[in-house]
């Protein structure tokens, strides 16, 4: 069996979902989702060449021919590696096919045989405690026994309407850029924090996301002010690219501080998880480099004795791939869903309805990802005209 094709599609959903199909000459199709992003599509196509005419169970081996191909001078971009990262998971579900088993067989097994999922509630409508509790009380009807919100840029008069943009340009500018905290923000947050945990109750998890903005020391105080909540973690309290202020914060935060989703493969998280930074490990698992490679992150955390929670915004493809990957590992925690509001979500897939119940998704036991793309589905809704459907 070797691959003779490899096409992308680009669905809009809550996020643009970035499918990809490795074709095979034996009839058998792979089918794998990148992380979304600029450019990663076109780095998807540059990946053609080194994979036509070779044989697609050989996955860790094409892993490190695709990473050497693109690597240029040796260094990689975030879009490179999210484009490996989708070919890889489709080569995976093209393996398990052929091979008429489960993904997560071939990772090693499985550890459990459901994927416990928590629901990104992004912020309530309006800026107070009464509309973050509404927006809470949602998830945990619908069977969710842990929920994360948004608490950065949230204060009006300092940041004017930014808090109503959840993927705007105006938003993505502004994370990353590090900034203190006023007394009036720090008041405003607890009260949302509050608010959310007096609705829920002091059993469903509650875990925070900062989105990198704050200067360590404003970090430590945010931390020491949503102490009495009880939260599961707080997540991205600062910028990316300096493991050492991340570690101050933690190393002063009684709340478990949770990290990952801007880094990539597992030299990318060395530093982070050897030093201890974390307290949580948090990869993007179509966007660390595929279903080995974050294993493979999972099993240097463990050593540290670091549990693993999956960052997740992908559509249902990428979140099964994630799953086949999270069953596999001893140290995996939970895995996020981030699709709440995409009605049609569910109807993106071929298989089991719906892929999520009472807040966890169950393992398939069907070949290789265990489900089906929808084409007449993802046909509705494209952001171009690929030929992954021809």
């Amino acid at each position: 069996m070797r691959i003779s094709d490899v096409r992308t599609a680009a669905i809009g959903g809550n996020f643009e979902w970035i499918l990809v199909r490795v074709y095979s000459d034996a009839g058998l199709t792979g089918l794998g989702e990148c992380y979304w992003g600029a450019g990663v599509e076109a780095a998807v196509h540059r990946l053609r060449p080194f994979l036509i005419g070779e044989d697609p169970q050989n996955v860790d081996w094409l892993y490190q021919k695709m990473i050497q191909g693109l690597s240029g001078a040796g260094s990689m971009g975030g879009a490179v590696v999210a484009a490996i990262s989708g070919v890889e998971l489709a080569l995976w579900d093209l393996k398990g096919r052929a091979l008429d088993t489960p993904i997560y067989n071939l990772l090693g097994g499985r550890f459990r045989d459901r994927i416990r999922v928590y629901a990104d509630c992004g912020r309530g409508e309006e800026p107070t405690p009464e509309s973050w509790a509404a927006r809470a009380l949602q998830a945990v009807a619908r069977g969710f026994s842990a929920v994360k919100f948004d608490i950065d840029r949230i204060d009006p008069a300092r940041f004017g309407e930014a808090h109503h943009v959840s993927a705007g340009s105006r938003l993505i500018w502004m994370q990353g850029q590090p900034h203190g905290i006023s007394n009036k923000e720090l008041d405003l947050i607890v009260s949302l924090v509050g608010g959310v945990r007096d609705a829920v109750g002091p059993y469903v998890d509650l875990a925070v996301d900062c989105h990198w903005s704050y200067f360590p020391r404003d970090a430590i105080r945010l931390a020491q002010a949503l102490e009495p909540f009880r939260l599961a973690w707080l997540e991205d309290p600062t910028p990316p690219d300096n493991v050492e202020a991340l570690k101050r914060v933690t190393d002063h935060s009684a709340v478990p501080i949770c990290s990952g989703e801007s880094h990539y493969t597992r030299h990318g998280f060395r530093q982070i998880i050897t030093t201890q930074a974390v307290d949580i490990v948090q990869p993007d698992i179509p966007r660390t480099g595929g279903l080995l490679e974050a294993k493979k992150i999972a099993d240097l955390a463990d050593i540290y004795y670091i549990p693993f929670a999956a960052h997740n915004v992908s559509s249902p493809i990428g979140t099964m791939a994630a799953c086949h990957a999270c069953a596999s590992m001893r140290n995996f925690a939970v895995l996020e869903f981030h699709g709440q509001d995409v009605a049609w979500w569910d109807d993106l897939f071929i298989g089991q309805h719906p892929l999520i119940r009472d807040g966890n998704i169950a393992l398939p036991e069907g070949p290789g990802l265990g489900i089906d793309l929808n084409e007449d589905v993802a046909r509705q809704h494209l952001r171009d005209s690929a030929s992954f459907f021809a």
